[in-house]
């Protein structure tokens, strides 16, 4: 491939980058024992959920992979007692809920894509990074989320990328508002799988909850339109009934295709 050719990534952080970072071993054992016990529990017991074991998972879930680390998402920890009760209601009373210890609304946040941006950037100022990391920020970032004035941006955007793509492939998304709420949900989702991950491994259970009213919510903790409820998180210890039922899914043979 010619390098008038090379893809604008490539040639953005080819040999810019020194930094080594060795993996450490992990128990793969461990992991496994995690994700197969993590169940979503409908009814929890009066256990109480430790502090800092709660803070821990909240800490752990921003690690979690996101596009171009613009970190979509906010989690709320309803501890205040009047809103909690708020909460339950919203979430239809249902037990996951009412009998949860803890519970945590889990927020994409399109909206905060360049707010983000311009923090990455200051916070470049103080560490020694490659010039092409701070070149993404200033430049890629803004072409790729930015949407314009009444999105008028996107749609040039949506129009070139058609023309372009008849000839090379090229990224074809987020090119509308409602992109950047799909594009901020994934990355929310990303973290939610971390929290809960994370809750099991200091072994505490979950359940995930989108049977909520989400316009109550949002107004309960005073979000902007933009904020999209992705989900809320209940938290405890699973009572002996916790689980509805042996869990199944069906033949994997009809998800893992291996083409």
């Amino acid at each position: 491939m010619s390098k008038s050719n090379e893809p604008i990534l490539n040639k953005l952080f080819k040999n810019s980058n020194t930094f080594i970072e060795e993996a450490i071993q992990t128990n793969r054992e461990e992991f496994i024992k995690v994700v197969e016990s993590r169940r979503s529990v409908r009814i929890f017991n009066d256990s109480k959920v430790d502090e800092q074991d709660m803070l821990k998972c909240l800490e752990l879930s921003l690690l979690s992979a996101n596009s171009s680390n613009l970190q979509s998402w906010e989690f709320y920890w309803v501890r205040d007692i009047d809103k909690k009760k708020q909460l339950i209601d919203y979430c239809l009373g249902q037990p996951a809920a009412t009998t949860a210890q803890e519970l945590v609304v889990c927020v994409a946040r399109p909206d905060n894509w360049k707010l983000n941006t311009n923090l990455m950037l200051n916070l470049f100022k103080e560490k020694e990074l490659p010039e092409a990391v701070s070149t993404y920020y200033k430049k890629i970032v803004p072409l790729a989320y930015n949407q314009g004035l009444f999105g008028l941006f996107g749609l040039l955007k949506k129009i070139s990328t058609f023309f372009i793509g008849l000839k090379r492939p090229i990224p074809r998304e987020p090119v509308s508002f409602n992109d950047m709420k799909i594009w901020a949900q994934k990355t929310t989702a990303l973290a939610c799988q971390t929290l809960m991950l994370g809750l099991r491994a200091f072994g505490y259970d979950s359940c995930p909850m989108e049977g909520i009213d989400s316009y109550k919510i949002k107004k309960l903790l005073k979000l902007p339109k933009k904020a999209q409820i992705c989900m809320v998180i209940s938290v405890g210890k699973r009572a002996k009934n916790g689980v509805y039922g042996k869990r199944f899914r069906l033949n994997k043979d009809r998800f893992i295709k291996i083409v």
